[in-house]
């Protein structure tokens, strides 16, 4: 790492943030693979104590919160017990989202669970200056994470979609 200039980092950072697949920014850049991958994890460090300390004291009135699945190396049921053990499984990213400037208030990567619903439930709770709006969907952890993080200070709704043919 310490034979990378800024100016090279710079343009792995920029290639990154274009959409460039890491394979992808070792041939525009000529840097390698294992350098390209510890740099983008020291960035990724960097944004996440930013957002941290910069993204409180929020004035949102309506936030939607919301999970996204993804999976990392293969999907759960097609995962070995030794991949399973390595970290490859499917993988989950809660969202809380400012409804008015789009903002991501809060987001954690984790498991589809009370424990990461109450973990990121609180984080959110912790970056608003006041009351506010909350809407989930049926996820169940959200209701005991929800009153853990604000108790009665909130406005909260399940907006529960129901799919089907429509009647008429």
């Amino acid at each position: 790492m310490n034979r990378v200039d800024s100016r090279a980092r710079a343009q792995v950072i920029r290639c990154l943030a274009e959409g460039n697949s890491v394979r992808s920014t070792v041939r525009i850049t000529g840097i390698a693979k294992n350098t390209i991958v510890k740099l983008l994890l020291e960035a990724a460090e960097v944004c996440r104590e930013y957002q941290d300390s910069a993204i409180r004291n929020l004035t949102c009135k309506r936030l939607q919160l919301d999970e996204i699945w993804s999976f990392v190396g293969s999907t759960e049921k097609n995962t070995s017990a030794e991949k399973n053990a390595q970290g490859n499984s499917d993988v989950w990213t809660w969202t809380a989202i400012d409804a008015d400037s789009k903002l991501i208030v809060s987001w954690l990567v984790g498991n589809r669970d009370s424990v990461c619903a109450t973990e990121f439930v609180k984080d959110v709770a912790s970056r608003l200056k006041h009351r506010v709006q909350l809407t989930t969907d049926g996820h169940r952890p959200y209701i005991v994470a929800v009153e853990a993080a604000f108790g009665a200070d909130v406005d909260y709704a399940v907006l529960e979609k129901i799919y089907g043919k429509p009647e008429g």
